[in-house]
Formats: C-alpha cells, structure tokens, sequence
C-alpha cells in the first residue's frame, strides 16, 4: 500500500551532481509539483553529470540546466532544512550529514542505499547502462513507497 506523498522532499547525495539530481527530476515527472522537491550534495563542487542529463532526457526528464548545490549553498539561497517534510540522503557521507544537520528539528531523514554508478564501466554503452541502472532503481523506490499517479 502506497504511502501519502510528503509536502516536500530533499534529496542528497555526495556531490548533487548523479543521484540526487536524477531523483530531483524523476519526483517531479512522477508526481508533479505537488510535493515540492529539491537536491543537494555534501559538496556542489561539481557540474551535472553528462551520463546524468543522456538517461534522464531518455525518459523525458531534462536536467541539462541543474546547478549543484551544497546543503550550506541550500540554506544561503534562503531555504531552510527545517522546512522539508522528508531528506532521502542517498551515499552514507550525505546520510551522515543530514542527521547531523537536522537533529534539533522534527523531520524524518531516510536512507536509500542507491548505487552511484560513475566508476562503472570503460566503454559509453557500459556506463550508460550503469547510469541506466541507478535511475530505474530510484524510480522503483519512489513508486513502491508513493505509487503512481
């Protein structure tokens, strides 16, 4: 049975530049704009990953103009960490983060295990497979836990 959607969600990952970005754009192709989502990275050192913006843009999601972010670049924009119902932190370094950043606030932080896929592969089809498969297992987790619309 499919869980209520959160009014809003924060996903992380390690540099906002693969996993929480895919995410970011498969939650707004699923659900829409309800609820609000957003991405971050325990770094926003580096640009959108290429392999990123090939298999999302397969599905129709586009990414190209994604600009990393930090969780401290987050907060300077004016958006504050307490005002998220639901942070999926997606490597152990950003769950680490989001637990140590919101534990004075009443917000639920999850861990989704997802594999980051820039070290697979030698050839463009192989990583691209890679890439592939960590979007299709992040689309898995988000429609066994809301469903779909």
């Amino acid at each position: 049975m499919p869980q209520p959607l959160p009014k809003s969600v924060l996903f992380c990952c390690d540099h906002n530049a693969v996993r929480s970005p895919m995410a970011e754009g498969l939650m707004k192709q699923l659900y829409g704009q309800e609820p609000y989502v957003q991405s971050v990275g325990v770094l926003g050192d580096l640009d959108i990953d290429g392999f990123t913006i090939a298999v999302c843009k397969e599905l129709g999601v586009e990414l190209s103009r994604h600009k990393s972010r930090s969780f401290e670049e987050l907060e300077e924009m004016g958006e504050a960490l307490s005002d998220f119902d639901l942070i999926v932190a997606m490597s152990p370094a950003s769950n680490r983060q989001a637990l140590e950043l919101t534990r004075k606030f009443h917000l639920s932080v999850e861990y989704w295990p997802i594999m980051d896929p820039t070290g697979i592969g030698e050839t463009r089809e192989v990583k691209l497979e890679a890439y592939r498969q960590t979007r299709d297992q992040l689309r898995r987790h988000m429609t066994e836990k809301w469903g779909t619309r």
